[in-house]
């Protein structure tokens, strides 16, 4: 009787096992398994049987030396606002959990000299198949360059179109803030307070075009006093909501460019007996989980960035993940955002 020792063990099938079955070269079984679009579909097919009958499983470290890259994605992000940074990499995870490829979240800091350097250190020592970009970095044209320089592909998220069809998924925030704005005005709101976005962000800009949009097809004018600086976060939201709240003839309505500042404002609102909204209606943007979990719940601008995060990992690594219907037609560069009314807004008091 065989001991332990001894008793014979059980082959793990090989690549070069799945090559001679299939009558084929090694590296055609590791074109095939790496999905390369160079292999006829009668090849394609062969080895793929060969495969499942062997229950041969590739080997992810074999198939990186292979590729010459990890499989890797980095998401690379300086962004104040941690839900549109985690909503996103949930979106992205969503894509590819049923793949061999893995996330990883790399914060830069934007205003710093060395951000290039770094990034590059970075890239060439995790060597991933290739960079999501969030706003406002995605706006960056040195770092898409120092990416296609190191053959680091990569995808940008923005407000607008930042880069040709494939490399970015876009959304329409100015036409929907200008929508949003428009139901105030239609309501009979004339003196309409604006909470900025932080300077230097793109998707700030597109949504005070917006603003400025709705008021000029209404034959309003954008006052100054009407006007706070913010920087996406609920304390710059806060302290809007005090500089705007104190005018002698305050708002009666007021956009924010994001649901955290939104949400300040209210806070101060509500700490001043101000009733939302009876006495000042209020629009965020994101719809956030913020959005909903403060009452009045907030009427806000839904920004689809779970998904847009999806979008971009196919976009990104699409012959990697399992195909998904119409997800890589050219319309799915832009995601549209819509707007949705809940609690905050009313017309404005006689």
């Amino acid at each position: 009787m065989p001991t332990r020792a001894n008793r014979p063990k059980t082959k793990q099938p090989t690549i070069n096992d799945v090559a001679a079955l299939a009558g084929v070269s090694k590296k055609t079984v590791s074109r095939v398994i790496n999905e390369s679009p160079l292999i006829s579909e009668k090849t394609r097919e062969k080895v793929k049987t060969v495969i499942a009958e062997l229950g041969f499983v590739p080997n992810p470290q074999a198939r990186a030396l292979a590729f010459r890259r990890n499989f890797l994605i980095v998401l690379l992000h300086d962004n104040p606002n941690a839900q549109t940074v985690l909503n996103f990499q949930n979106g992205v995870l969503d894509a590819i959990k049923d793949s061999d490829l893995a996330l990883l979240v790399r914060p830069v800091d934007r205003d710093s000299d060395d951000m290039l350097e770094n990034v590059r250190v970075f890239l060439e020592k995790q060597r991933p198949i290739g960079a999501l970009l969030l706003p406002p970095i995605s706006e960056n044209d040195d770092l898409t360059e120092l990416c296609q320089s190191l053959g680091v592909r990569y995808v940008r998220i923005g407000s607008a179109e930042l880069d040709e069809p494939g490399k970015c998924i876009s959304s329409n925030d100015r036409e929907v803030v200008e929508k949003a704005c428009r139901k105030l005005i239609e309501l009979g709101h004339r003196r309409i307070g604006f909470v900025r976005g932080p300077q230097g962000f793109r998707s700030a800009r597109e949504r005070e075009l917006g603003f400025q949009d709705a008021l000029r097809g209404a034959g309003l004018t954008m006052s100054e006093e009407l006007i706070a600086q913010g920087n996406y976060r609920i304390d710059s939201g806060t302290e809007a909501g005090h500089k705007l709240l104190s005018l002698k003839d305050r708002p009666t309505a007021i956009f924010a460019s994001n649901d955290e500042m939104a949400a300040g404002v209210m806070q101060v609102a509500l700490g001043n007996g101000i009733s939302v909204p009876e006495q000042l209606s209020i629009i965020g943007f994101d719809d956030s989980p913020t959005a909903t979990h403060i009452w009045p719940r907030l009427s806000t601008v839904r920004w689809p960035i779970r998904e847009m995060g999806a979008h971009a990992a196919h976009m990104l690594v699409s012959e990697f993940l399992p195909p998904v219907p119409g997800i890589n037609e050219p319309e799915y560069a832009m995601l549209a955002s819509t707007f949705v009314e809940r609690q905050s807004v009313a017309a404005p008091e006689k």
